[in-house]
């Protein structure tokens, strides 16, 4: 049945039920030339092999509750894998269920090695299931795991595959806007996935995430904090540069608990904007009002110094009060800090994993007394931070 997988675009692993391979056998019998699938056909074959119902999926247990949806661990009765089930309430009346369909179509285009896969949508009247991989861990969960003290090879690689990831969004017009260390997600072989993708919408993200913390605020950059609604690709930037700062530090880069704090602990280590340095910034009258000192920019070094020169160059262009200066996914991909990983890491195929190639492999972190996979997931807060 190889060539039916093929045909219909199925994964290799998939168990195709008795019922449907006899109907095909039949249908190959009367009809032995193999026409390309009609869309409507496929759909209809599709459902006949058990995508899109909630029967082919078995709940192993909840994994979180939000205000809008629940997580649920599961496994397809198809493919006997583990897989993510979100289950959007279709009843709540607060505009996300509208959200969450309207982003699906752009979840179901997204196809790289670096971005969480999304199997199956069931739409039933009151409930809409997005079916993703399951991944058993995240970033956070990794740099407890290694006591906060990750060796900085593995920094350069979770980076690597965080940018790959985010560049092929930002390509399609994609913004994540709520990159964080709980929305990357991390499997045993050390592959990082991004998740949550393009689900939460900038005008209104929830203040409450699945576990019932506060959104946080450590990840969102100053242009947005100061009421900015003008999102393009570099709202992802910024916080893509804290996440470079956490991994390398152990430690968050913003820790701020309000906007005020936030905004406070990001002006007194970067400096507070200029016209300089952020053109416009004296005419943003929230950032008038908070009448803040004007501090000197601090010299990032002395905060990270367990980052090499190439680092303290990403870093720094990745933290730019300017939108327009700071550096882009793309480009950030191609910088020097990466030489070392080789050549052959910027020609891999979207869905070729970087651990493809020989050469890139984790190496043991300095904070973790045993191998770096076994901790993944063992802990007893074991959650999936998929949303």
């Amino acid at each position: 049945m190889e060539d039916v997988s093929k045909r219909m675009s199925l994964p290799m692993d998939i168990q195709l039920p008795p019922e449907f391979i006899k109907k095909l056998q039949l249908e190959s019998e009367t009809s032995p030339h193999c026409k390309p699938l009609s869309r409507i056909s496929r759909r209809a074959s599709l459902s006949d092999i058990g995508f899109g119902k909630q029967e082919t999926y078995v709940k192993l247990g909840k994994l979180g509750e939000g205000t809008y949806a629940t997580v649920f661990k599961g496994r397809s009765k198809l493919t006997e894998n583990l897989v993510a089930l979100k289950e959007i309430r279709l009843e709540h009346d607060e505009g996300a269920p509208c959200t969450a369909i309207r982003e699906v179509s752009l979840l179901k285009n997204l196809k790289h090695a670096n971005i969480v896969t999304l199997h199956d949508i069931i739409h039933t009247e009151c409930c809409l299931t997005l079916v993703f991989e399951y991944l058993d861990s995240d970033l956070k969960q990794y740099l407890d795991n290694c006591g906060n003290l990750m060796s900085m090879h593995n920094v350069k690689i979770f980076m690597f595959q965080l940018l790959r990831g985010l560049s092929y969004c930002h390509k399609r017009k994609i913004l994540h806007r709520d990159l964080k260390p709980q929305n990357l997600l991390i499997n045993d072989k050390g592959e990082l996935k991004l998740a949550d993708f393009g689900l939460a919408r900038a005008k209104s993200v929830p203040t409450k995430t699945y576990s019932n913390e506060v959104v946080t605020l450590w990840y969102r950059p100053p242009d947005v904090l100061l009421g900015s609604t003008d999102y393009s690709t570099p709202i992802d930037m910024w916080g893509v540069g804290c996440i470079l700062y956490e991994m390398a530090t152990g430690r968050p880069m913003f820790p701020g608990a309000t906007v005020k704090e936030e905004l406070h602990f990001i002006f007194r280590l970067i400096g507070t904007p200029t016209e300089e340095s952020w053109p416009g910034i004296s005419s943003n009258e929230e950032f008038r009002s908070y009448f803040f000192p004007q501090y000197k920019p601090q010299a990032l070094i002395n905060h990270v110094p367990r980052l090499d020169t190439e680092g303290m160059d990403l870093l720094t262009v990745l933290l730019l009060y300017d939108t327009r200066s700071r550096i882009s996914s793309e480009v950030a991909l191609q910088h020097g800090y990466f030489l070392s990983l080789g050549e052959n890491v910027q020609n891999l195929a979207d869905t070729a994993s970087v651990f493809s190639l020989r050469e890139v492999h984790l190496q043991k972190d300095p904070g973790h007394h045993s191998s770096v996979f076994h901790p993944l997931g063992r802990g007893k807060n074991r959650r999936q931070s998929i949303f």
